[in-house]
């Protein structure tokens, strides 16, 4: 075979995503039994359920209303969200100053873009969700579905990766999907050869073992354990990292949870409280972590964080799945196996007003002139 023909071979790609339609079902049901804000607290969107070439996805319609959860609005992903980050340069002012101004001056054309106004495919509301195979046949059916239906509004499909979609990347950009990059994640998986552990993951799991802690298992949350669930959570992801991470209520984990759409592990006091939380996402042939909390108070040397990503992975690599470990915490995740990939967002706006187009081309431009290089330097 030449050299060329094989270049132009459609990209290989597992079809390790099943989005069963009953899980959908109750999930899209969740969020339309209760106010959306009473589950996700910095969160205003629509869920619905979407079918096409026969497939089954969550569905989030979106206004142009800020400020709203970046999960749902790319305003606040790439220019609140871009300028918290710099907080990780606080020691290189010079350098931060740079960034803040860089990222400024990208408002005015993220504005111009019109993609808060949105309608995002498979969002599951996590920070990173999975998406199934999509050829390019499906593409062109949703694209065309959605377009029609929605003629005002960008059609967004986030969480997509050189590792995990390459054949779907392909068939979005041959039907004119844009692709933006969004952040640096990481990827634990092929353990099937089951590879040695790395140093750290052996003394991680040297910690889960003589925790003076007592495991939780999925069956043994009590109603008062979903409360300090949220404040675990709230504590690592909203007071530690940044508040514009999405406020998951205790209400939104225990409904997630009864209904059977994440399952939970934690570790807690013995007779007492929760000390460390995680919640899983199995999804067909991958695993996702949407949400983890520690008690940030007590001493770093009781590896709370470490124990639960342990679980997680342990989790991945007992049922042999793909563990997407989202973005965040690079050397460590690097230093317990995981590989780094660039996150894009999928958009498509050829049924849009010129000026939202043009927008987004040149967004994708400059986030893949500029934006790459960044999120690979400073692992962000």
């Amino acid at each position: 075979m030449s050299r060329a023909a094989t270049m132009n071979r459609p990209a290989q790609q597992a079809d390790r995503v099943e989005n069963k339609p009953a899980k959908v079902e109750a999930f899209v049901r969740l969020f339309n039994e209760m106010p959306v804000r009473n589950l996700i607290a910095n969160l205003k969107t629509k869920v619905e359920v979407f079918e096409v070439a026969g497939r089954v996805f969550p569905l989030t319609l979106n206004e142009s209303e800020a400020p709203n959860c970046y999960i749902c609005c790319p305003t606040s992903a790439y220019i609140d969200y871009a300028m918290d980050e710099t907080r990780n340069f606080a020691a290189r002012p010079l350098l931060r100053r740079a960034l803040n101004v860089l990222i400024g001056a990208c408002a005015p054309l993220v504005g111009a873009s019109g993609l808060d106004h949105q309608a995002q495919l498979n969002n599951w509301l996590y920070s990173t969700n999975p998406v199934p195979l999509l050829d390019r046949p499906a593409v062109a059916a949703l694209r065309a579905a959605l377009a029609a239906r929605f003629p005002d509004r960008a059609i967004v499909i986030r969480s997509l990766n050189d590792i995990a979609d390459p054949a779907t990347i392909a068939a979005l950009k041959a039907e004119g999907f844009r692709m933006l990059a969004a952040r640096q994640i990481y990827i634990f998986a092929d353990r099937s050869a089951a590879p040695a552990m790395t140093r750290d993951m052996k003394r991680d799991r040297a910690r889960l073992r003589a925790t003076p802690f007592e495991w939780v298992g999925d069956g043994d949350f009590a109603e008062a354990d979903y409360a300090r669930a949220e404040q675990l959570y709230d504590m690592l992801y909203l007071d530690k990292y940044t508040p514009l991470n999405p406020h998951y209520t205790a209400r939104y984990i225990a409904e997630m949870h009864r209904r059977g759409i994440i399952s939970l592990a934690g570790l807690r006091r013995p007779g007492g409280e929760l000390v460390a939380v995680t919640g899983l996402f199995e999804n067909g042939g991958t695993l996702t972590q949407p949400i983890v909390g520690y008690d940030t108070g007590l001493p770093v040397a009781d590896g709370l964080y470490r124990m639960m990503m342990a679980v997680a992975q342990d989790h991945a690599t007992a049922r042999g799945l793909f563990f997407n470990m989202s973005a965040g915490a690079a050397g460590f995740k690097r230093r317990r196996g995981a590989v780094a990939a660039i996150e894009y967002n999928a958009v498509y706006a050829g049924h849009l007003p010129l000026r939202r187009r043009i927008a987004v081309r040149v967004m994708e431009t400059v986030l893949a002139l500029v934006g790459i290089p960044l999120l690979r330097r400073f692992e962000l």
